[in-house]
């Protein structure tokens, strides 16, 4: 499986059947703009897909417009549902502490593409990981996990996740970058990880990834 990230939390899997787009977004020059925001990823385009998953409706996330190839959308939803790529297991969760009053609801998405089990968890904001949502989401090959802090978890909160799900790889995302300036840095987060890959590209393969007994953490270079 081919994983790219695009910044923020937006993902595109390319597998040897179908892809899928998470959480992409188009230009964000407008909303940045009225709100004196920092948000240089360059929007997303020329990226098709049979699927795109939004966990949230926040204009940083559900840029659906941006991805070609008439996908079927999935968006801000919980069940066991049919998709082009199979079953994917939506999880209802909220964006915040205060059961999703303060910045709505956010869905945790679980799919399976060329073999390996895959979670996004949005932006992924209460206190901790009910038991309910953990046995839903079961065993993982790969865990994309907000640690930027602020509207989402942070990396204390993120750190008791990975340990709980143990996956294989972790990539982190929302966080700050040159290319953003509203969260926190991913820096403490990866300190509390002894294996910790930094790859020299925004995308990568599956088959080149290191595995280990403990997770390893994937950090893609920002778009």
């Amino acid at each position: 499986m081919r994983v790219e990230w695009y910044g923020q939390s937006a993902f595109h899997l390319q597998g040897a059947q179908a892809s899928v787009a998470i959480d992409p977004f188009g230009d964000m020059s407008a909303l940045t703009s009225a709100r004196g925001m920092q948000f240089d990823y360059p929007p997303i385009s020329g990226v098709e897909a049979e699927l795109v998953l939004v966990t949230h409706e926040h204009a940083d996330h559900n840029g659906v417009e941006a991805i070609g190839g008439a996908p079927a959308i999935l968006r801000s939803t919980a069940g066991k549902l049919a998709s082009p790529v199979g079953e994917v297991t939506a999880i209802a969760s909220e964006h915040d502490e205060s059961a999703g009053t303060e910045r709505g609801p956010n869905t945790i998405f679980v799919l399976t593409l060329d073999g390996l089990r895959v979670c996004h968890f949005g932006d992924f904001g209460q206190r901790a990981l009910r038991d309910e949502q953990a046995a839903a989401i079961g065993e993982l090959d790969m865990l994309f996990i907000p640690v930027g802090a602020g509207p989402t978890i942070g990396p204390e909160q993120a750190q008791l996740i990975v340990e709980r799900l143990s996956p294989r790889w972790v990539v982190p995302m929302h966080y700050r970058t040159p290319r953003i300036g509203f969260l926190d840095t991913a820096d403490e987060f990866l300190a509390r990880f002894e294996r910790v890959e930094r790859l020299p590209h925004s995308a990568f393969d599956t088959n080149e990834l290191p595995s280990h007994d403990r997770p390893v953490i994937v950090v893609p270079e920002v778009p």
